[in-house]
């Protein structure tokens, strides 16, 4: 079901003063950053929700200066923190960006709750500024999405249908075509390189699962693989040979205790879980970098926790991983801010972005061989990011 909110868009479009330039031909590089301004954590750690009406999609070119991007865009739409960072992607042409809406804020007899929502937003980026052009109804609680490399399908996963939706991009079209049932809650979907297969991240069942992709015919084909505890996001080498799962360890909280990335070989007949790699406590938002050879964790750390709980930290952090061929190993580890969301590698694998919820901000780190580092560099955003895309690279 498709249905076009020409009002809303024409209405819900605005710009940051000032911020609003083309950058030059064949340097931009766009970022999709979402924030939720209804939840938030007081000082014992208890969450806090407010009024709808705030939340924001922020349209970032990260190409132009890498070190210093710059906010081209934003949109009133509204979004949510609840669920994986990877609710949002970047069609391979830059020419459009989906946003799914999981959860909204509602008021019920003066008291604020979440519930389900079914909204997909369709964002034109080759206007200026880019507009909302489309509203797509999936199903309940659209979650962690993925578009193919062709850039002619997406997938996402609805956590309260246990289903997943697919959906058909023709030019600046999407049109639901077919739902998969699942059988159970499902977090994060994400295509492989070829555009053949689809691996779901069954959230409290601690699997990742299958599907078969054959043009726009997708079939779960009942294969499921026993990742780690509470495997929240997926994302798969440029070359097809793994597959990365975050195993968040605690429901997508942290508890202090250390968790761990499972490691899938797609190669093998069946595919299986080959290793787990230690990272740390509550790894939420994963990327692997566009060269294939480094992939990172970010960890929640306790940092939206009470200050007195024993694993809380200020700060969290990123952990690196080297990839190669199907070794994984642990690198270093970076801090950041306040509550890490999501991650996103620059094009070339040169630097790598992390948005931070609790600080309002982007953290800016560098990659040096299999090394991350810290720029000391930073964006301050004019909102609280909850999850973030590049353009699809593999």
């Amino acid at each position: 079901m498709n249905r076009a909110m020409p009002v809303l868009a024409a209405a819900t479009v605005m710009l940051l003063a000032g911020c609003v330039q083309l950058a030059p031909a064949g340097q931009r590089e766009l970022m999709i950053v979402a924030t939720d301004e209804k939840q938030s954590w007081d000082s014992a750690g208890k969450v806090v929700l407010s009024a709808p009406g705030r939340d924001a999609v922020l349209i970032i070119d990260i190409g132009t200066d890498p070190l210093a991007p710059r906010i081209i865009a934003s949109l009133s739409l509204p979004n949510t923190i609840a669920g994986p960072p990877v609710n949002l992607a970047i069609t391979p042409d830059e020419t459009l960006a989906i946003v799914a809406n999981s959860l909204n804020v509602v008021s019920e007899n003066g008291v604020f709750k979440q519930v389900p929502d079914k909204r997909l937003w369709v964002i034109d980026l080759t206007t200026m500024p880019p507009q909302l052009t489309d509203t797509v109804l999936v199903g309940r609680q659209p979650s962690g999405l993925s578009i193919n490399r062709a850039g002619n399908l997406a997938l996402i996963a609805n956590r309260a249908d246990n289903s997943v939706s697919v959906l058909r991009i023709s030019g600046k079209k999407v049109e639901l075509i077919d739902t998969v049932a699942m059988g159970e809650s499902v977090s994060h979907v994400r295509f492989t390189p070829d555009g053949k297969r689809a691996l779901v991240a069954k959230f409290p069942g601690h699997k990742i699962s299958f599907l078969d992709v054959n043009g726009e015919q997708v079939t779960y084909n009942k294969l499921d693989v026993p990742a780690g505890l509470w495997p929240y996001n997926v994302d798969v080498t440029p070359d097809g040979r793994l597959a990365l799962t975050a195993d968040n360890g605690n429901a997508g909280a942290s508890d202090g205790h250390v968790d761990t990335v499972s490691v899938i070989d797609l190669e093998a007949r069946p595919p299986r879980v080959i290793d787990k790699v230690v990272v740390g406590d509550a790894p939420e938002g994963l990327a692997i970098s566009p060269t294939g050879k480094m992939a990172v964790a970010v960890l929640l750390k306790g940092s939206n926790n009470a200050p007195g709980a024993p694993f809380y930290h200020r700060n969290a952090s990123v952990v690196a991983l080297k990839i190669d061929g199907k070794k994984v190993t642990r690198g270093n580890e970076v801090d950041v801010r306040g509550l890490p969301e999501g991650a996103v590698f620059s094009q070339d694998g040169r630097y790598l972005y992390v948005g931070n919820f609790i600080d309002q901000d982007i953290s800016i780190l560098r990659v040096d061989g299999d090394q991350l580092m810290d720029t000391g560099k930073s964006l301050p955003l004019p909102g609280h990011p909850a999850s973030m895309r590049g353009k699809l690279t593999h």
